[in-house]
C-alpha cells in the first residue's frame, strides 16, 4: 500500500473541511433530524460554517431532542411536517425543488425512506445521470484520499450504469479540489480479462470507453485487483504497467456487497473514516449512517458543501 511518510489519522479530513469552510455555508435540508446524532451533526456542521440547516419533521420531536441533549436550536428555522420519516422526506424534496436548498441531508430516517423520495419518478430529484453512491475515505496508510464506488445505492449495476457511477464520482473529484484527472482503478478479482469472471469484461469495456470518450476527466485501468491497484510493489510483481496500477484514487467496485465490505473493511481494519454522499440527484443528498463518528459526518457535510458550491458555480439552481 502506498505510505506516506507520517500517516496522521484525520489529516485529509482537515484539509477537506477547512477547503469547505472556505467557500461559505451551503443551504442544507436536513430531513427528519430526530435523534441526538444526525440533530448533533446538523448543528456542528453548522457552526464550524458549512452548512446553514433547515431542520425538517415533526417540529415537537425535534425540539424535544434538543432538550434532552441540551443542544441549541435557537437559530434554525424548522419545517413541521406529519410525525412519520415519509412525510419528512417528501417535504424535504419539496424544498429544494422551492430552491430553498443546495444539499439534501439525511437525518434519523431510514436511507430507503429518504431515497424513495429523491427518485420517485414525479416529484422526485432524478436527472438524466445514473443515482449512486461514493464513500470518500480518509485511510491513514495511504497517500491519496480513496472514493470507493458504488457500495450503498446499485446492487447489481450494468454496464451503462457503471458508466454513470464513474463519471459521478470523476466529477465530483474534480470539482471539488481534490485535484484533476483521477487515477480510477476498476476492480475485479484477477488483472486479466477472462470470460469466467464477467466483471473482468466490464471493467475491459469500460476502459475502451474512456478511450471513445463516453466517460471523461479521468485515467482508467481494469479489470485490477485491489492489491495491484492501490499497491505499487504489487503491480510490479505482476508486471502491470499503467498510470493507475499501485495508485488509484478512485475504485470502482464490481457490485454492492463487494463495494460494502471493501469500504467497512477499510473503516474498521485500516481505522479509515468514511464520509459518503449520493450524486446524480438535482442536489448532492448526504447520506450519514448511526455509526459515523463525528469526523465523518461534518466531512460528509464538507464534501456535499464543496460540490453544491462547484455546480452553484457552473449553473445555480432556481426553483423547479
Amino acid at each position: 500500500m502506498s505510505v506516506m511518510p507520517a500517516a496522521t489519522p484525520g489529516a485529509k479530513y482537515d484539509r477537506l473541511i477547512a477547503s469547505a469552510k472556505s467557500v461559505g455555508t451551503v443551504s442544507t435540508i436536513v430531513v427528519h433530524p430526530c435523534d441526538e446524532s444526525s440533530l448533533r451533526g446538523a448543528i456542528e456542521s453548522a457552526e464550524a460554517g458549512i452548512v446553514k440547516a433547515t431542520l425538517v419533521g415533526p417540529a415537537a420531536r425535534i425540539r424535544d431532542v434538543a432538550a434532552r441533549h441540551d443542544l441549541n436550536i435557537s437559530g434554525f428555522e424548522i419545517v413541521d411536517t406529519a410525525p412519520t420519516e415519509a412525510a419528512a422526506a417528501a417535504r424535504g424534496v419539496e424544498l429544494i425543488h422551492e430552491g430553498r436548498g443546495e444539499v439534501l441531508m439525511k437525518g434519523s430516517l431510514h436511507t430507503d425512506e429518504i431515497m424513495r423520495a429523491v427518485t420517485a419518478k414525479v416529484g422526485g430529484l432524478r436527472t438524466d445521470r445514473r443515482i449512486s453512491h461514493v464513500f470518500v475515505m480518509d485511510v491513514p496508510a495511504y497517500t491519496d484520499t480513496v472514493f470507493v464506488t458504488d457500495a450503498a445505492i446499485n446492487i447489481f449495476p450494468d454496464l451503462d450504469s457503471k458508466r454513470d457511477i464513474i463519471q459521478n464520482a470523476v466529477d465530483l473529484y474534480n470539482e471539488t479540489g481534490f485535484g484533476t484527472t483521477p487515477r480510477v482503478a476498476i476492480l475485479s478479482a484477477v488483472e486479466t480479462v477472462t470470460s469466467k469472471i464477467p466483471s473482468t469484461i466490464e471493467a475491459a469495456a469500460l476502459c475502451k470507453m474512456a478511450d471513445r470518450k463516453q466517460i471523461t476527466g479521468a485515467l482508467l485501468d481494469g479489470p485490477l485487483a485491489f492489491d495491484n491497484a492501490i499497491d505499487m510493489e504489487a503491480a510490479r510483481i505482476k508486471g502491470i504497467k499503467s498510470e493507475v496500477a499501485g495508485r488509484a484514487q478512485i475504485l470502482i467496485v464490481p457490485d454492492l456487497e463487494s463495494g460494502n465490505m471493501l469500504a467497512k473493511n477499510l473503516a474498521y481494519f485500516a481505522k479509515a473514516d468514511a464520509a459518503g454522499i449520493v450524486l446524480g440527484a438535482r442536489v448532492p443528498v448526504v447520506l450519514t449512517s448511526r455509526a459515523d463518528s463525528a469526523r465523518s459526518r461534518m466531512a460528509s457535510a464538507a464534501v456535499a458543501a464543496l460540490h453544491a458550491d462547484a455546480r452553484r458555480r457552473k449553473a445555480p439552481i432556481a426553483p423547479a
